[in-house]
């Protein structure tokens, strides 16, 4: 995708905010290297909750990363930021390059099975750029992604392949949720990169 075709890549999302799908940025070949590599290498652990104030750990790993140790707080627990490796620094500049935008950190999820999955939420912490883009890089299995209107309750889907580049920028976080819905039909794992910019307090 070159700068040239910005202009034809339509917004998802019908009013109170924007959302870009920019298909697959990435060949086959590209993406299972990167799938690969991104498995292996990354510090994965499982994720942490605090819910009704109890102490919840998920099936699904997450792994926190960014040019310095930022620290992310969200579901009342806090992450302290590993450093860039190749790898991602390689994407980041993919996503920076077709984007047009600038991020300094990444959190990046493992889904195993289709039967793990992320419930309704918005990306509206106090430690990210208000109004700040977030790209989402998918790797592995097809998922669909789905938002909601949180006053009218509208609903849009969008299938994120493998290779593939999603951004939510202006207000999407304001006035939208969203969520990975589990599927029993996705039985192979799918990698998340959701690049962001954090704002030292």
């Amino acid at each position: 995708m070159d700068l040239f075709n910005w202009d034809i890549i339509s917004n998802l999302l019908p009013y109170d905010g924007e959302v870009y799908y920019y298909g697959q940025v990435l060949n086959t070949q590209r993406s299972l290297y990167y799938y690969q590599q991104l498995l292996q290498q990354i510090d994965w652990k499982n994720d942490e909750a605090i819910i009704f104030g109890k102490r919840i750990i998920t099936k699904r790993k997450v792994a926190w990363y960014g040019e310095k140790p930022f620290e992310y707080t969200y579901s009342k627990t806090t992450k302290l930021a590993l450093l860039w490796t190749k790898e991602l620094l390689e994407l980041k500049a993919i996503v920076e390059e077709n984007t047009g935008e600038t991020f300094n950190s990444c959190l990046l999820n493992l889904y195993h099975n289709g039967e793990e999955g992320m419930a309704w939420h918005s990306d509206a912490e106090k430690d990210l750029k208000k109004n700040g883009a977030i790209a989402s890089l998918s790797f592995g299995a097809a998922r669909k992604f789905s938002f909601k209107h949180k006053e009218n309750k509208q609903k849009i889907d969008v299938i994120l392949e493998k290779g593939s580049l999603l951004v939510m920028k202006g207000t999407t976080q304001t006035h939208w949720l969203h969520r990975l819905p589990p599927t029993k039909k996705v039985i192979t794992p799918r990698i998340n990169l959701t690049f962001r910019t954090i704002i030292e307090q």
